[in-house]
């Protein structure tokens, strides 16, 4: 169900906002442009807020969708099941491909940072025939992403387990100081300074209460217990994406090219490091636009 264009400015200024109701979860999602559509999803501690220096260079000859993912930001939808069940990549990118068919796209690329990457290659998996082209930034898939902590454990690696943990520890231990969690996580894995600001973390704290972290610990958990089990079956099923695939990471994120090893998963793959840390979208948001709309076009 899509509801009327909602009156106040939304979270991207230039984005016209309406509630969109898949099952039992609700989005918030910005539509820009005209045009073959794109969808873009965040990552990990973030919003959709993290787009606003690249959504608006995208709406040139493009549809460009903004959601938040299940659970996060300001979508709502029920908690997950003691092994995140409801949250796995696949249930979340069935959610997004329906959406995108509530909107009126029946095909379209999709561009995703952090676990927003995992949700939307599981989509280019999962839907080949929807998913014209994919861009993942800053991530492998996960199961190869557990066997690398596995065997170069890293500290920095520790949400991966900490919000794996059962209920209600992990909700418990974050919420009993949200802000000095999202100021450790933002500070540490950013590397170009001022990229985000007050008024950013403002945005992202708001979204990062409670309610919200009931969801995210259920997505930590799913892609501990499920994903990476349906990683592995495909990747032994010898299971490919089909459409082009754009790849980059912050040079001061990943030590290692990624490339290799998104090359055993996919049948056309490009891309290269971008200037800065984690947070590719706010960190090195020109050069990501340019080679997006390059890789649209």
């Amino acid at each position: 169900m899509v509801g009327h264009p909602l009156s106040f400015p939304g979270i991207v200024p230039e984005f016209d906002y309406r509630q969109v109701q898949v099952a039992e979860s609700s989005y918030l999602v910005g539509i820009a442009g005209e045009g073959p559509a794109v969808v873009l999803l965040h990552g990990f501690p973030e919003n959709q807020y993290c787009w606003r220096k690249v959504a608006p260079a995208l709406t040139e000859g493009r549809t460009v969708v903004l959601t938040d993912l299940k659970g996060y930001g300001d979508s709502t939808a029920p908690p997950g099941g003691p092994r995140g069940e409801g949250y796995s990549k696949r249930e979340m990118a069935a959610e997004l491909v329906e959406l995108m068919g509530v909107l009126r796209h029946e095909r379209f690329a999709v561009v995703g940072h952090d676990r927003g990457a995992r949700v939307a290659y599981r989509m280019a998996l999962d839907w080949p025939d929807r998913v014209e082209r994919l861009c993942v930034l800053n991530i492998i898939p996960t199961v190869d992403q557990f066997e690398r902590m596995a065997a170069e454990p890293s500290p920095s690696y520790f949400p991966f387990f900490l919000l794996a943990e059962p209920a209600p520890l992990p909700e418990r231990l974050v919420g009993a100081n949200a802000e000095l969690f999202l100021r450790h996580i933002l500070g540490a894995w950013t590397a170009v300074d001022g990229a985000i600001d007050e008024e950013a973390f403002a945005r992202y704290l708001a979204t990062f209460n409670e309610e919200k972290l009931a969801s995210i610990c259920s997505e930590y958990r799913a892609a501990f217990h499920i994903d990476r089990e349906h990683d592995a079956a495909d990747r032994k099923a010898g299971e490919r994406i089909e459409c082009p695939v754009l790849v980059h990471w912050g040079a001061d994120d990943m030590a290692e090219s990624p490339l290799a090893i998104l090359e055993r998963w996919a049948n056309q793959v490009e891309g290269g490091p971008l200037p800065g840390g984690h947070f590719v979208p706010e960190e090195a948001p020109a050069e990501l636009a340019a080679s997006l709309r390059e890789f649209l076009a």
